[in-house]
């Protein structure tokens, strides 16, 4: 016996019906999206301005880094920090050290994030120049300066390197690095501003891992946001790893690139955060924090991976401190 026409249209319907459950966006997994929450990103200037709107890309109030690079007036960065205030993210500038002439110059930019922007927090770092400009060379002489207290300032995060860092340690090894891990940990404990070490990204959970645990370890319990790299082509994040001085995660993307079939397609950091994100479900008490992307493939490319696997800010309680 042949369908009526009823029950064909009906039989098309549950068919459609089917495909398009199937096609639905797959189940997030519950650990990374709780390894997610509360994430950040880091934007420049110029970056900033090729998006239209931020507020369709990011959870409200995430927090956004604005990294300063050599050469970009301050007047720029200023604006950007005004500009993503006003839409509700939590802003958060660089002040590289070696880029920053003296204390009057020091004390400009305080004022005038804080006049146009309302900034109360900021990431110190010594910066990328060889030689600094002027008279500071680390993050530690910033903070030494009490200029960030005077002013107020709620948060102040620091760079960590869980891979170590050549331009710290030239002759090789952590010495260099670990003794200043542990100057900004007691520095911690003799100020009232909440701390976190903003690390450099890397792409094998494995040296995080180690990392975050020797920091517990030796008793350093400044809370961790780990950088990791957004979404790119393969090219362009080896071309930024060997840059930056990614140490042995590099390999990560090597062997990546010696497989053809890999070769052409983006990458992805779904591997690294699977894998920290199971960690810290079954380690609770482990150090890390939050997720810091550097979106080196494109912010709109990194925020739509974020949000497809289950990322959202959630830091509106933190506006407060």
């Amino acid at each position: 016996m042949g369908l009526s026409p009823k029950a064909i249209g009906h039989a098309l319907m549950a068919l459609l019906n089917f495909r398009k459950k199937s096609e639905a966006a797959p189940t997030v997994d519950t650990r990374v999206e709780a390894f997610l929450d509360g994430y950040s990103i880091e934007v420049m200037p110029r970056t900033a301005e090729k998006v239209e709107d931020f507020r369709a890309l990011l959870p409200e109030s995430t927090r956004v880094y604005i990294a300063h690079i050599e050469g970009t007036p301050i007047e720029d960065m200023v604006a950007t920090a005004k500009r993503l205030a006003s839409d509700g993210f939590n802003v958060m500038p660089h002040f590289p050290a070696r880029i920053i002439k003296n204390e009057e110059t020091l004390a400009d930019w305080i004022a005038r994030y804080q006049g146009e922007a309302n900034v109360t927090q900021a990431l110190l770092l010594a910066g990328g120049l060889a030689s600094p400009v002027g008279e500071f060379d680390s993050s530690m002489q910033l903070m030494e300066s009490g200029l960030f207290d005077k002013a107020g300032f709620t948060r102040l995060h620091v760079a960590g390197h869980p891979e170590g860092n050549k331009d710290i340690d030239p002759q090789g090894g952590t010495a260099n690095v670990e003794a200043a891990v542990r100057w900004k940990h007691d520095f911690s404990q003799r100020t009232d501003a909440k701390m976190a070490l903003a690390t450099q990204f890397a792409f094998d959970a494995k040296p995080i891992i180690a990392w975050v645990d020797g920091l517990q370890s030796a008793g350093i319990d400044l809370p961790v946001h780990i950088g990791i790299a957004g979404p790119a082509k393969l090219q362009t994040l080896i071309k930024f790893a060997v840059a930056c001085g990614v140490g042995p995660s590099l390999k990560v993307l090597q062997k990546r690139a010696m497989d053809v079939t890999k070769l052409v397609l983006p990458y992805e950091p779904t591997d690294v955060i699977a894998e920290l994100a199971a960690h810290k479900a079954a380690n609770p008490d482990f150090g890390i924090e939050k997720v810091h992307f550097f979106p080196l493939g494109g912010i709109k490319t990194c925020a739509t991976w974020a949000r497809d696997n289950g990322g959202t800010a959630g830091i509106a309680a933190e506006m407060a401190g």
